[in-house]
């Protein structure tokens, strides 16, 4: 077994590694700055733009995409500057067009949008002229159940008419958001993951109507362009805008939602490494009743712990990108749901033990980490809430199946997989 990355991924290691430590870190009070003498504004300020430009020079442009379109990468190769990019989790993704919900919006539409679809859309959001939102999760429904889903998408002649109402619609304040993905009812009669269909509704479609902007643990994200309530009042869009088939709503969830789960997991642990960086510092600074905090006993413990967790959730992505790339995505839905529950959960203790290292100084906003802790537990919801995850692990473990014992296993266990949708 090799732990090693490939001549490509070191290569591109080192380069993500300089852009953030010349470019990203130093550019973070700017942002700053920038929020603070327009703090009614909402989306990039123009240090993102200025960020984005010198990251195209670099080549370290789309590198979360695979195939022609993007950096070609897999997401082995990517999980490491992904990791890199997410020490900076206001800059490091968008400064390099890999920031959420557009990958993920990204990736649909190169797997299920016509030619027409990602001329007038795709390569807009390649090219970082347009941001993009994704329209899932509802206030009236258990969204932790996509079935559940109450917008309604009805057949009109030639055109598709939505109505409902969606929140935490993830960077739909941002003006630049051109681009609603909605995922809706087509169709209540059929077969139950077969009800629901996804449609491509432009922004400025009369009947849109942001309803209000929503804080996560009082923090709204208006550099990012936040998360919005959004209500579609019947919106009518051409049937041409519907993504897929009708009926393919929830498979085509389930296939944008993978790559979601591993990329957020990916950028936690850069996450973790920053918040290791900063206890360090201020362990080997700070020397209350005498004596530094690096040898206080509790201090130590509380790295090594942390350590610990990294190094060990670093593995298992590794593992679960090398699975992605190997045998596919719904083959790797164990070892995905596995990541989605223990990364956030690791971070955000991690994070949570830096914060009492700091002190009343974590919590202020002169240091990153109160927003990391956010960040964090909010990843324990998005996607998928903990426990629904965990019971759709625990169902899989409990299945009867050949253990595992050596790698060459591995493959041949997961051929017999059954897929487990969540």
């Amino acid at each position: 077994m090799d732990f090693a990355h490939d001549e490509r991924t070191r290569d591109l290691c080192t380069r993500t590694r300089t852009f953030l430590d010349e470019h990203v870190l130093p550019a973070e009070p700017v942002l700053d700055a920038q929020v603070a003498a327009s703090p009614d504004e909402w989306g990039p300020r123009p240090v993102v733009r200025e960020l984005q430009e010198v990251a195209r020079e670099q080549g370290l442009w789309n590198l979360f995409l695979p195939g022609p379109r993007g950096a070609g990468l897999t997401n082995l190769q990517y999980a490491p500057l992904a990791e890199i990019l997410g020490r900076s989790p206001r800059l490091g993704p968008v400064a390099t067009n890999c920031a959420a919900p557009d990958t993920g919006n990204t990736e649909l539409l190169v797997e299920f949008g016509t030619p027409e679809q990602q001329e007038r859309w795709l390569d807009p959001l390649l090219a970082a002229e347009i941001r993009s939102a994704f329209c899932m999760t509802e206030p009236d429904a258990a969204s932790s159940d996509a079935t559940q889903i109450g917008t309604r998408i009805r057949r009109d002649g030639d055109h598709l008419v939505i109505t409902g109402r969606k929140w935490w619609s993830t960077g739909a304040m941002n003006p630049d958001a051109t681009l609603l993905v909605v995922m809706g009812l087509t169709d209540p009669d059929a077969p139950r993951h077969r009800q629901q269909s996804m449609v491509l509704v432009p922004r400025d479609t009369p009947g849109v109507r942001v309803v209000r902007p929503l804080t996560v643990l009082g923090y709204d994200d208006r550099d990012h362009g936040g998360h919005a309530e959004i209500a579609f009042e019947d919106v009518r869009v051409p049937a041409s805008a519907l993504l897929g088939g009708e009926g393919d709503g929830f498979a085509i969830a389930q296939a944008r939602l993978g790559p979601g789960r591993i990329h957020h997991c990916m950028r936690a642990l850069g996450m973790a490494e920053r918040t290791l960086d900063l206890v360090r510092e201020r362990a080997a600074s700070r020397s209350p009743f005498g004596r530094p905090l690096a040898e206080q006993g509790v201090v130590r413990e509380w790295a090594a712990e942390s350590r610990l967790q990294v190094e060990a959730l670093r593995l298992l992505v590794l593992k679960t990108a090398w699975l992605m790339d190997t045998v596919g995505n719904r083959a790797a839905m164990t070892e995905i749901q596995a990541i989605k529950i223990a990364v956030p959960r690791a971070v955000q203790q991690i994070v949570d033990r830096a914060i009492q290292v700091f002190g009343a100084a974590g919590l202020s906003q002169d240091q990153p980490l109160a927003a990391m802790y956010a960040g964090a537990r909010s990843l324990r919801i998005a996607d998928g809430p903990d426990e629904v995850h965990l019971s759709s692990l625990g169902k899989a473990e409990l299945r009867p199946h050949h253990p595992r014992s050596t790698p060459a296993d591995v493959t041949a266990d997961l051929t017999a997989r059954e897929g487990t949708p969540t």
